[in-house]
């Protein structure tokens, strides 16, 4: 066993015993405590962790990659999603946080958005439910591929072994200490992920030679066409409707401390965001092409095996399992939590289940997707880990984004026009990448762009919302707490 095994092992331990400390802590908790830490979040550990459940292994190793192979026309997904998280804090988070507050106090998306209606109706929190159950299993199942691929590469084991040993750790503190515990998790994950991203680039770029830079060629330095820039801004539309980030501004003790968790998170993301452009620039430089690296998403970890010790390396990349890691757990505890407090307690038990019995539907709920998650992961035609990642945050910001958005700002928005937008959205964004994806537009704008439309003239051409749900408006609005 080498020095970067024992290293992984150790962190590992490390991020299963946060788990365990919080179910000993939580032990007599409720569903609000499992899901969303009883809105105690502070505002260090809340920045980071929205910041490390969105930047999964594709910060590290997709983005890197497409970059590294493609050229410099893919840093326009960079900086989409810089600007689409910069105004998610800035304009989404301080009036979510409130309204999910008035709206009966709603612990989930699906629960927001049904009770900023003031509506009894389920048909919102059961269509919720399938497309987050459906794309959060895809979006994991990106996460737990990537952890197979690490370990793969740098111990030398079987992928899919691999993939089994880190879905265990990862299954095991979800399982046990809910989003405390995932929250946690992220921070120190979070922290490590920009440790290594600073560091990797900064030094490779020290050890740059002349005949590498040589060797690329000039399509490399072309800024790309449009369609790549369209699409590039069109990831940062994603931002408002994904809901195991938005969730983190729901999850906050105060508005004030908002505010400063926003000077946080945004930040920490714009250093993550171009340091892992610099990888796959930088990389290219340093590496030359290689199809090997390209065809496992390997830039940041060659190039780190390359320039450090046994000891520092295994440190720095522990960063990819941090951020594999740090996402696929916010995704599982969001998909337990739209199933079970959105379909099984509400439908299944017809409100009649207790707090104990509505934690061990959410854990079971946890192991139903993650070994669904791992046989896409293990299926060798299941796609690389950015193509993953790409179809499971298209869904989400093409279905929930303008649902949200306009649930925030319009007074007139009605229940039937929220589930008309979600459902258009997803359905159009699945549509276009199966039929349409040759034109080089991202699903995500068409859906998105469709979602919204329909949201508008659906709400118009129904009744207006009754004085009750405007009156909900108008206090969410004013709501200081």
């Amino acid at each position: 066993m080498n020095v970067e095994s024992v290293i992984f092992i150790i962190y590992l331990v490390f991020m299963l015993s946060v788990g365990v400390v919080f179910f000993v802590r939580n032990r007599n908790g409720n569903e609000k405590t499992y899901f969303l830490g009883d809105r105690k979040m502070g505002p260090w550990v809340s920045a980071l962790s929205a910041g490390a459940s969105d930047m999964s292994a594709w910060v590290l190793m997709g983005l890197p990659t497409s970059i590294y192979a493609l050229g410099i026309g893919q840093v326009w997904i960079a900086v989409g999603l810089a600007v689409g998280y910069t105004i998610s804090w800035l304009v989404e988070a301080p009036r979510l946080r409130r309204f999910s507050i008035v709206a009966k106090d709603s612990i989930t998306i699906p629960q927001y958005l049904t009770n900023r209606f003031l509506s009894s109706s389920r048909a919102l929190q059961i269509l919720c439910a399938v497309i987050f159950l459906t794309a959060y299993t895809v979006y994991a199942a990106s996460s737990i591929k990537a952890c197979g691929t690490l370990f793969n590469t740098v111990i030398g084991i079987d992928a899919n072994l691999a993939m089994y040993i880190a879905a265990f750790i990862i299954i095991g503190y979800t399982f046990l200490g809910g989003f405390s515990a995932v929250c946690w998790t992220d921070f120190f994950q979070g922290m490590l992920m920009l440790g290594a991203l600073l560091i990797a680039p900064i030094f490779a770029a020290a050890n740059l030679s002349g005949a590498a830079t040589a060797e690329i060629p000039a399509s490399f330095w072309h800024v790309g066409s449009w369609q790549e820039i369209v699409s590039g801004f069109g990831w940062g539309l994603g931002y408002f409707g994904m809901p195991h980030i938005i969730i983190r501004f729901m999850s906050l003790e105060s508005q004030q401390s908002l505010k400063k968790s926003a000077k946080i998170g945004i930040s920490w993301t714009a250093l993550i965001i171009l340091f892992s452009a610099l990888v796959g620039i930088v990389g290219r430089l340093f590496l030359g092409y290689d199809e090997g690296i390209n065809s496992n998403s390997l830039v940041f970890i060659t190039m780190v095996r390359r320039l450090f010790p046994a000891a520092i390396s295994g440190i720095l990349l522990s960063a990819v399992l941090a951020a594999s890691m740090s996402t696929a757990d916010s995704q599982l505890l969001s998909a337990a939590s739209a199933f079970a407090s959105d379909v099984y307690k509400p439908i299944i038990r017809r409100d009649k289940a207790g707090d104990k019995e509505m934690l061990w539907a959410s854990r079971i709920v946890v192991l139903i997707i993650a070994a669904v998650a791992l046989l896409i992961a293990a299926n060798p035609g299941a796609g690389t880990i950015m193509s993953l990642v790409s179809n499971a945050w298209g869904v989400f910001g093409a279905a929930f984004g303008p649902a949200i958005m306009l649930s925030l700002f319009w007074k007139r928005f009605t229940f039937q026009g929220a589930v008309g937008g979600i459902a258009v959205g997803a359905a159009v964004d699945v549509l276009w990448l199966a039929f349409l994806s040759g034109t080089g537009i991202y699903e995500i704008i068409p859906g998105f762009l469709c979602g919204l439309v329909t949201a508008v003239i659906v709400s118009l051409c129904t009744k207006a919302p009754d004085r009750d749900v405007e009156d909900l408006f108008d206090q969410a609005v004013a709501f200081e707490g």
